[in-house]
């Protein structure tokens, strides 16, 4: 099989079929329709094998992080997915791979409504990445730089599991319980884009980031971003039943929820008389969010505190960072 057979059999055809899409794969450029009263997002992620992934990790899951880490992005400023470009980079062309993963990236395109519209496929090591576009009604978008003093901090899901996942994975931690173990390293494999939760949002949260690196990390593009600190209380971070048997203590538990990264959970902050609001609203569409701190006036301070008392994480415990 040769690169446009591989184009042509696995990535031309299948997959959601979008009206806005005038021409997709096929030709030297995909043209699309922006809706009238829309604004286009888009964002890109690269995943390297050795980095993002495992060696050995599964075609179908390494097709669903990639959407699911692009989808994310688009969630967390509220937009809603139109389309993907996808640029594939492989040692050489395995068919069984290459079908798990395309029928993977159709699926989900079924699933969110997106399309695949166009991109590249060259030769190399495997490094696969997707650039994603959505749309927001105009002015409805979420930014990191709407935080204010006095606005409470938010978060969806449970944190922690995919870091937890990640060192199973890499036999760092043993889980003797089979179910436990399943479910955690699922939550690395297949993270979950909170597409609904980021459309919820819309002039509701003054500010929005989805977790990859970390919450420690990644709140300080927030304190950044809005000229706010930010007040966490550690020991209220969503912690899931199986993160909280198969560590060491709660102390253990805290730290993968707060610095492990890879959960794809939407972290956000909301003024105090639209709190109830979007609890009622996520609670109805069964999406778990809780209160974990509070804006501060203090540009630029993270305070930490467990049991009211301050903390600091080690050195070594701060999130992901590229270079780092």
């Amino acid at each position: 099989m040769k690169e446009f057979d591989l184009i042509s059999n696995h990535f031309s055809k299948g997959g959601f079929q979008r009206k806005d899409v005038l021409i997709g794969i096929g030709d030297d450029a995909a043209v699309t329709r922006v809706p009238s009263g829309q604004c286009l997002v888009t964002t890109t992620d690269t995943m390297v094998e050795g980095v993002h992934f495992l060696a050995g990790t599964q075609p179908e899951a390494i097709a669903h992080k990639l959407v699911a880490v692009n989808l994310s992005d688009l969630s967390a400023m509220g937009a809603e997915p139109a389309w993907v470009s996808l640029s594939l980079s492989l040692p050489q062309i395995d068919p069984a791979w290459i079908k798990a993963f395309s029928e993977k990236l159709h699926s989900l395109s079924e699933y969110f409504s997106f399309q695949l519209i166009g991109g590249d496929t060259v030769q190399g090591p495997l490094s696969i990445t997707l650039t994603a576009q959505g749309f927001i009604p105009e002015d409805n978008q979420i930014t990191r730089a709407g935080a204010q003093a006095g606005d409470w901090i938010m978060v969806t899901g449970c944190l922690g599991d995919a870091g937890v996942g990640l060192d199973i994975l890499k036999g760092l931690r043993q889980v003797e319980n089979l179910e436990q173990a399943s479910y955690l390293k699922n939550r690395h494999w297949y993270p979950t884009p909170r597409v609904l939760a980021g459309t919820t949002m819309r002039r509701i949260a003054s500010s929005c980031i989805d977790l990859s690196d970390g919450l420690v990390q990644d709140i300080q593009h927030i304190t950044a971003a809005s000229q706010v600190g930010v007040l966490i209380h550690l020991d209220k971070l969503p912690i899931s039943e199986a993160l909280g048997e198969n560590v060491d203590n709660l102390l253990d538990a805290i730290t993968y929820a707060a610095t492990a990264g890879d959960d794809y959970e939407l972290l956000f902050t909301v003024p105090e008389e639209q709190r109830v609001n979007i609890e009622t609203a996520l609670s109805s569409y069964d999406i778990p969010v809780t209160c974990i701190g509070q804006v501060t006036g203090a540009v630029g301070k993270v305070d930490l505190r467990i049991d009211e008392k301050p903390f600091k994480f080690s050195a070594s415990a701060k999130g992901f960072e590229h270079f780092s």
